[in-house]
């Protein structure tokens, strides 16, 4: 069975995800939902925006649910990442981990969220009251002004 790794610009849904990791021989599963929240270091958020070149964060989450599955037995993963507008309180990112032990489901969740994160070219911009930014790369907020 093909893991369940996608991109959205629709809503979410948790329920698709642990049905895609579900199996008789897991005991434990661990998911994890990364929402939209109000603030960013110290900054006001009102919304997110999120780009990905499509091809290739599919192939890099891949990439990561092989990996894990190698060095974590008997795991099975799936993730879904929003792309599009979101407003605040929306699920951006739900990843799901189900193992026969809850200390392998646990690992594996976290790893894989961590993985993402750090290898899937997803992109994320900011806004807020001052303005838009996107996420790690330093830069003042766009206002919106030309100049």
């Amino acid at each position: 069975m093909k893991p369940l790794l996608d991109l959205r610009e629709v809503a979410l849904s948790t329920d698709e995800v642990l049905k895609a990791v579900a199996h008789p021989g897991a005991g434990a599963t661990v998911l994890f939902v990364g929402t939209v929240r109000d603030n960013h270091r110290g900054r006001p958020v009102t919304r997110l925006e999120y780009e990905a070149y499509r091809p290739m964060a599919i192939s890099e989450m891949e990439s990561i649910e092989r990996e894990i599955a190698q060095r974590i037995l008997g795991v099975r993963l799936a993730c879904v990442h929003r792309v599009g507008s979101l407003e605040l309180g929306e699920s951006a990112v739900i990843c799901a981990a189900s193992a026969p032990h809850r200390d392998e489901a646990f690992r594996a969740c976290r790893l894989f969220i961590d993985l993402v994160k750090e290898r899937v070219p997803i992109w994320k911009r900011e806004h807020g009251p001052s303005g838009a930014s996107w996420v790690g790369w330093e830069q003042e907020p766009e206002t919106g002004n030309a100049d």
